[in-house]
């Protein structure tokens, strides 16, 4: 057993999802090696939990997916449903030797499955203890131009990062927008202003997606006004986007743009009503995670960056009301490799060039939370 297995099932079991005695955790995998599915029930069981485990393969998914049908996934979502309300908590890994697996699932396939099983994605997130993490492969080496090694070496030591360290500088950021009205964002290419007025923010310190490293909110779903140049390029339902580009007014997006995947990029915002408007606003912050590498859960918590997140808002937590089968973490790097900008509450400069500015925040900047 690699330690470095033991190392990471022992964080997920007994910090971010904090398992007790008694309790039941669902373990799923994708394409995950089954060592560390192993080394993930026995730190369950250490902790007197009882782990199920569900085992996922891409290109299985990939061939169930292309003649979905609403009798299969209404049947699926009902079973998984049953299972889902069973668990106390969850631990999902994630891994894929392809990430373009699902790259020719037809939309409306995909559509049909993704809004079957909706119900189940809100349950597990309202009403379990959960955690979500990719698994290293050669595939995601390749999107992060490392060798397998250096890969590697580098995801163990940004998902057992000490996730503590980041706990007073982000409940000072969350204290700033409790309080915050009004946000504007200024850089290359994005010209942003929105309300946040009323509607609470959530720290993210490894409890719920590893790696981690953001505070989160949402705008007021009509108060979004402006440009938005996205800069880090990304993958969404199997397609890969870049410069993806949202023109705004009263909250919905009126004209959308990317370079390549034009008919694809609409049929995401098409999904639904929802998908035009925004469910999410965040300040990422993890000091490891500097370039993009189309990988969401780790390009949304790049050192500098902000998303700002079409579809379905969180609910119960930062609610603007929003509804959608789509929630696209697109990812905009401030750093000034990148571009630069500036984000303002209520005219106050909270970040400037990807570095925090008040006293208060700037514990959250890479060069003191790598600090000895």
């Amino acid at each position: 057993m690699d330690p470095r297995f033991e190392k990471l099932a022992s964080q997920l079991v007994n910090y971010s999802v904090s398992l007790k005695a008694g309790e039941k955790v669902l373990i799923e995998a994708f394409d995950v090696p089954d060592r560390m599915i192993v080394a993930l029930v026995r730190a369950a069981r250490e902790q007197g939990a009882v782990p199920f485990v569900n085992v996922h393969h891409a290109a299985i998914s990939r061939e169930l997916l292309m003649n979905a049908t609403e009798e299969q996934y209404e049947f699926l979502a009902d079973v998984e449903m049953k299972r889902m309300q069973g668990m106390d908590a969850y631990i999902a890994l994630r891994g894929a030797e392809n990430i373009f697996e699902l790259s020719d699932v037809p939309s409306d396939r995909m559509k049909v499955a993704l809004n079957k099983m909706r119900p189940v994605l809100n349950h597990r997130v309202n009403n379990t203890k959960w955690v979500v993490l990719r698994w290293p492969t050669s595939a995601m080496a390749q999107q992060a131009l490392k060798s397998t090694e250096s890969f590697e070496d580098f995801y163990f030591r940004v998902c057992t990062l000490d996730y503590s360290r980041m706990i007073e500088g982000q409940n000072a950021l969350k204290k700033r927008m409790d309080a915050a009205r009004t946000v504007e964002i200024k850089g290359n290419g994005t010209d942003l202003r929105f309300s946040i007025e009323g509607l609470e923010a959530l720290t993210c310190v490894g409890t719920h997606n590893i790696p981690d490293g953001e505070v989160f909110t949402a705008p007021v779903k009509e108060s979004v006004e402006g440009v938005v140049q996205y800069n880090a390029p990304t993958v969404y339902q199997g397609v890969s986007f870049d410069n993806v580009r949202l023109l705004f007014k009263e909250g919905k997006i009126v004209e959308a743009t990317c370079s390549g995947s034009q008919d694809k990029l609409l049929a995401i915002f098409n999904s639904d009503e929802g998908a035009r408007y925004v469910g999410e606003f965040a300040l990422g912050c993890n000091p490891h995670i500097l370039e993009p590498m189309r990988d969401i859960l780790f390009d949304e918590k790049i050192a500098g960056s902000f998303h700002f997140t079409p579809g379905q808002a969180y609910e119960g937590v930062a609610d603007n009301g929003n509804r959608s089968q789509v929630h696209w973490d697109l990812v905009c790097i401030q750093r000034p490799e990148y571009g630069g900008g500036e984000i303002y509450f209520d005219g106050e400069l909270i970040r400037k060039d990807g570095l925090f500015v008040p006293e208060d925040l700037q514990s959250l900047n890479p060069e003191q939370l790598l600090a000895e």
